[in-house]
């Protein structure tokens, strides 16, 4: 979920609702908001050549949408054979529990709530379906069971919320937690610094083929935040409404809710480590 509009200086992006990488279609959901901006990536993932398919967040409970991602496979002569979760928002997740009877497979996630199926995703795992390599990506911050899929293949990673393709993603307390967030953004960063990842495949928004530039990007933005939080309550604006009024007024008011709950983890990190 996005806390913000095209932020200066972010990286810029194609809107893709098609092939994105040599292994990557994006079949986009018909959910657009504030909050999931042009609606959800649902990432159709599939080795060359091979006629198996995973597909990475089927998204709502839509069935038409489903029926729309498994008709695009079918098209590229490929099955689906596997769903995979970023995590469990219902933007992204809501819609797997139909997606598996329609497609006869099962569902993996960090979660055991949101499991079809007995195997869960591990740190460091690498899932092989018709010789595609996906492999798991603990990004925990914007929710406790956040994971990012590294394509080694393409030198891309597929981000769920953690990256999106415009604005800034949501942090939002109690369930997202900063100081795991700011982790995990360094932990991709490592796969773009060490492993050669270019680019993001992100939740919602377009693709962005500056990797390091779209994690650069977030990290400084984390830190601003950060700042004018802390600045914020120096200057007396204790609670978190308060906090939101002055650090978030250039943000459409009909975001503040949302802000709000974003600013609660921020202060929580602050306090944490005693900075306010």
């Amino acid at each position: 979920m996005s806390d913000a509009a095209a932020l200066p200086g972010q990286p810029r992006g194609l809107v893709v609702s098609g092939p994105a990488t040599a292994r990557a279609v994006n079949v986009l959901a018909p959910n657009p908001s504030a909050m999931t901006l042009d609606g959800t990536n649902t990432w159709l993932l599939s080795e060359p050549g091979s006629d198996l398919a995973v597909v990475v967040d089927p998204g709502p409970l839509d069935e038409t949408h489903l029926r729309h991602v498994i008709e695009t496979a079918e098209k590229l002569g490929k099955r689906v054979a596997l769903t995979l979760l970023t995590h469990g928002h219902p933007d992204h997740a809501e819609g797997a529990g139909l997606f598996a009877e329609l497609t006869g497979t099962a569902v993996r996630a960090l979660d055991p709530a949101l499991r079809l199926g007995d195997e869960g995703l591990g740190a460091g795992e690498v899932v092989s379906v018709g010789g595609l390599e996906v492999r798991v990506v603990p990004t925990p911050g914007h929710t406790s069971d956040s994971l990012s899929f590294h394509l080694p293949a393409d030198r891309a990673v597929l981000t769920g919320d953690t990256i999106l393709g415009r604005g800034t993603t949501m942090v939002a307390h109690p369930d997202g937690r900063l100081g795991d967030y700011l982790d995990s953004l360094r932990r991709l960063r490592s796969l773009t610094v060490d492993d050669g990842v270019h680019t993001v495949l992100p939740g919602h928004g377009p693709v962005l083929e500056d990797a390091q530039g779209a994690v650069e990007f977030y990290l400084a933005h984390r830190a601003s935040r950060l700042a004018q939080v802390e600045t914020a309550v120096e200057n007396g604006h204790r609670t978190p409404s308060e906090v939101v009024a002055h650090v978030y007024a250039d943000v459409d008011r009909s975001l503040w809710p949302a802000a709000e709950l974003s600013v609660r983890a921020q202060l929580e990190y602050l306090k944490g480590r005693g900075l306010v």
